[in-house]
């Protein structure tokens, strides 16, 4: 499955990831690719929970968001 994930540096230097369509699914690390594989593992453990509970598991997205710099 493939979902959004925005990463944001807080005022700490601290990298937060979060999944806006897995409400309250955030994790953080003190790496852009730290953050990442942190929240990579907080998906997983966020849609196992949704099965054992037999809740609706959002649909993944077919979307790419790029930065383009001018």
């Amino acid at each position: 499955m493939k979902y959004r994930v925005i990463i944001e540096q807080d005022e700490d230097g601290v990298f937060v990831a979060e999944v806006p369509s897995l409400p309250g699914c955030i994790s953080q690390g003190i790496t852009r690719a730290e953050a990442l594989k942190n929240i990579q593992e907080a998906i997983a453990v966020y849609i196992e929970s949704l099965k054992a509970h037999n809740e609706p598991i959002p649909p993944s997205i077919d979307e790419e968001i790029v930065e383009v710099v001018v």
